[in-house]
């Protein structure tokens, strides 16, 4: 995370916050998709695109702001730490879903959102908005 500076932490802070948005879209989608009708495993996903989609919009204007290369390639670094992190928090998700017999979905997704993000803070931050 480099060193933890005042600008740093305002960074990490306002991540946070964008993330806090990602995570109103994503358990919100997933608990409505849920009491729909549609599966534990098919909401999440639903929701985790759509989630993917909004933070990477905020991320690009609030804590890191635009790189320096073209918006395609930041896009497409976007999307694979974007997956990486998601694999790891719906891995969690499943887990806890199908381990922990009192467990809900919304206590599920804090905790699995919760997990995967210090690996977004790192992949964003020294990969995907990093300018040269």
């Amino acid at each position: 995370m480099g060193a933890l500076n005042s600008s740093t932490i305002k960074r990490f802070i306002r991540f946070g916050l964008v993330g806090g948005a990602g995570f109103i879209v994503d358990a919100g989608l997933t608990v409505g998709l849920q009491n729909a009708g549609l599966d534990i495993f098919s909401s999440r996903v639903i929701a985790i695109v759509l989630a993917m989609l909004v933070t990477w919009r905020l991320n690009r204007s609030l804590p890191f702001g635009a790189s320096d290369k073209s918006q395609v390639g930041e896009g497409w670094r976007y999307v694979c730490v974007a997956i990486t992190a998601a694999a790891l928090n719906y891995a969690v998700y499943i887990a806890l879903m199908l381990t922990v017999p009192w467990m809900f979905a919304l206590l599920a997704v804090a905790i699995a959102t919760g997990v995967s993000m210090v690996l977004s803070y790192l992949g964003y931050s020294q990969w995907v908005f990093q300018s040269d």
